[in-house]
Parts: structure tokens; C-alpha cells; sequence
């Protein structure tokens, strides 16, 4: 039985960087998933993901974007693919709700370029959004859209490279302890030294090997014609944008990069699991969202193009979890996720490998804990 120094169960975004990360260090790695990444049937895919960098959710994850970003340039750099498309990013709601005030937060602690914008600048500036009187924008420059399945196929390419062996349809069905840890999947067994669990809405099931506190929700995504100037929704003159449309309700959405419009609700989807989920997008699903922008951004309410359902792993906190398993301390627990992870998984990766090769990572993860939950 051959040995490797890492394994990794689930190669999305954070699976994927992590095992460049590690093969990268010279170790041993062999990463496993059940389907064939970059694939539809979990988080990473959709076309586009935010980065941004004026955190509304807390200030403590600024960090984490800003060591993103650099990782994501070297990502570039090493795969010669365009990954990342700056826009610049729109925060919109009322100043002293959830997603302004945390935002201007962040950007304040942290010296982040920024404008605040009266509603009437936001139109003159950015015609596609109508601002009621009393709501502002906040603008951070450095914002934008990063392309999930070129970036997991990136990594996935870079780690096999340097030698990581990706088996692919492979599910992992449980693992043991021992000298060893032992995966054992649905076409043998496998040892390992250490192991990095990192199966987004799979990590709820019994794989851990230990109770986790995480609800998958089914998230759909919309895809739109512009219903006016198409000029209006070019990356050029459309930033990224997430909007505070009613007290802790948000809906968010990309400029045209030649698929239509992307908008979707935040946080608003039934619980579901990986297996179980809807995969099928109705047509009345777009309506609720559809009366949301009617009044605030009409020129993107154009005929419905496409749609595709997205998983969230959510904790109750909304806060990520990442963590030494309870049962052995070699088993990371990797669910850096709850709807907002995508932009952070170089970063997170290489806190990853840090753990799985006994070394403090450089930025914090105690927030992350898995204490921090009852039970």
C-alpha cells in the first residue's frame, strides 16, 4: 500500500489549492473526489465569484483577501490564464445597515481605498443601479470577478505537474486511525500521514467521523439579457455589486463577461444535501428575485438566459470552520465556506498545508473553531 505524506478528500476550490500548495512544498500528495473538478454539482463553478476586499461580514478576513490576491497573481502568472477581472465593487443600503456600515468597518480598520457614494452620484456613475434617496454605495476599486472552474482546473493542472496524484470519481467512504491514516474509498485503500477534509456540502455527512454543525442550502443562480444599453453592463462601466435591498436580505450580481448578467439572492435558500439537492431550475424560482430588481436595477431585468443551482455549506454563525478534528488532530476539517469562501482559497490553502505539516500558520484561524459551537 502506498503511503503519501497528505491526502486530500474533495478537490473544489480549497481540495484543489491546497494540493498545489502542498506539491508545491515537495510533499507527497494524493487528493481524491467523486466527481471530475471543475464540475456543477457543488460551489465551485457559476462562471464568476466576487473578490472584494471591504469585508462587510467582519474586518478579520481582510487579511485573508489581501494574502488572496497575491496568491491569485502568481496563480495567473504559473497557469497563463486570466483568472481575475478587477470591476471594482458596489456595497448598497441604507449607511448604517448590515452591508454599508460593516463594509466602511473593514475598509476604515484596514486603510482600504474607498468612496462613499449619495445615491444620486451611484446613478450618475453607475446608470444600471437606482438607489432609493436615503441608500448610498460604497465603492472599493480593487474589486472584481474571479472565474472558478479556469482557476480549480489551473490548480488542479499546476498540482498534477509537480506531482500530486488526483484520482477523480473516487468518493471517499471512510477514514481510520492508526500509525497511518487509512482512506478507504470505493476502489481500495490508501494510507496517509495526515488528511485534509475539504468536501464543501459533503463535510456533512458521516465522513468526518464526527458531527458538524453545517446546513447545505440549494442557492440559484440567474443569468439575464440586459434590458436596455448592453454597453451599460460591460465590466468597463458594471462593477460587481451586493445589495442590502431589506434589513439582512441581500441580492448580488456581476456585469456581463459574455454569458448575461449573473444575479442572485444571498443567503435565501431551502436545505437540501448533496445528494438530495434540486439540480433543475424552474422559471417562477426567478420571479421573487425579479420584483427585487424591478425597482432597483430594471436595465438588468432583461429575458432570462440561463440559470444552475450552487450548494452553500453554512455555519450558524455564517463564520468559516476550519479546524483539527476532534477524534485525531493529523484530520484537518476544512468548511471555509458558508456562502462567501470562494475568493479566499489560495489564502486559506496555504493555511491548510501549514496545519497538515505541523506549522502555525501566518494568519489567524481561531475565529474558525469548532469549540466555538455547543455540543
Amino acid at each position: 500500500m502506498t503511503a503519501y505524506d497528505v491526502g486530500i478528500v474533495g478537490l473544489g476550490a480549497m481540495g484543489s489549492m491546497a494540493a498545489l500548495e502542498l506539491a508545491r512544498r515537495g510533499r507527497s500528495v494524493i487528493g481524491f473526489d467523486r466527481f471530475r473538478p471543475p464540475h456543477e454539482l457543488g460551489s465551485s463553478h457559476g462562471k464568476s465569484r466576487i473578490i472584494r476586499e471591504a469585508y462587510f461580514e467582519h474586518p478579520q478576513y481582510v487579511p485573508f483577501v489581501q494574502r488572496a490576491y497575491r496568491h491569485w497573481a502568481r496563480l495567473e502568472r504559473e497557469s497563463g490564464r486570466s483568472l481575475l477581472v478587477t470591476t471594482g465593487g458596489l456595497m448598497l443600503g441604507l449607511p448604517d445597515g448590515t452591508l454599508v456600515a460593516g463594509a466602511r468597518r473593514s475598509a476604515q480598520e484596514h486603510g482600504l481605498e474607498f468612496e462613499e457614494l449619495s445615491a444620486r452620484e451611484v446613478r450618475r456613475r453607475f446608470p444600471v443601479f437606482e438607489p432609493a434617496a436615503n441608500e448610498v454605495g460604497l465603492h472599493e476599486p480593487r474589486a472584481g470577478v474571479l472565474r472558478p472552474e479556469d482557476s480549480i482546473e489551473a490548480a488542479l493542472e499546476l498540482a498534477a505537474a509537480a506531482g500530486a496524484a488526483l484520482c477523480y470519481y473516487e468518493p471517499v467512504l471512510e477514514w481510520q486511525g492508526g500509525d497511518a491514516i487509512t482512506l478507504i474509498t470505493a476502489r481500495g485503500r490508501y494510507q496517509v500521514g495526515r488528511l485534509i477534509l475539504a468536501a464543501g456540502a459533503w463535510m456533512g455527512t458521516g465522513l468526518p467521523g464526527t458531527v458538524l454543525p453545517l446546513r447545505v442550502a440549494r442557492q440559484p443562480l440567474f443569468w439575464f439579457d440586459a434590458a436596455g444599453d448592453p454597453a451599460l453592463v460591460s465590466p468597463r462601466r458594471m462593477p460587481i455589486f451586493i445589495w442590502e435591498w431589506a434589513a439582512d436580505r441581500y441580492f448580488y450580481g456581476f456585469p456581463d463577461l459574455g454569458d448575461g448578467v449573473k444575479v442572485a439572492t444571498h443567503h435565501e435558500g431551502e436545505t437540501t444535501t448533496g445528494e438530495t439537492v434540486r439540480r433543475e431550475v424552474t422559471a417562477d424560482e426567478a420571479i421573487p428575485l425579479r420584483a427585487v430588481m424591478a425597482r432597483r436595477t430594471p436595465l438588468l431585468n432583461g429575458a432570462l438566459r440561463a440559470s444552475a443551482v450552487c450548494l452553500y455549506t453554512n455555519t450558524s454563525d455564517g463564520d468559516f470552520l476550519i479546524d483539527r478534528s476532534p477524534l485525531d488532530p493529523r484530520v484537518i476539517l476544512a468548511s471555509p465556506c458558508s456562502g462567501h469562501g470562494f475568493k479566499f482559497a489560495p489564502a486559506i490553502a496555504e493555511a491548510l498545508a501549514d496545519l497538515a505539516l505541523d506549522r502555525p500558520p501566518l494568519l489567524d484561524l481561531s475565529p474558525f473553531a469548532l469549540a466555538r459551537f455547543p455540543g
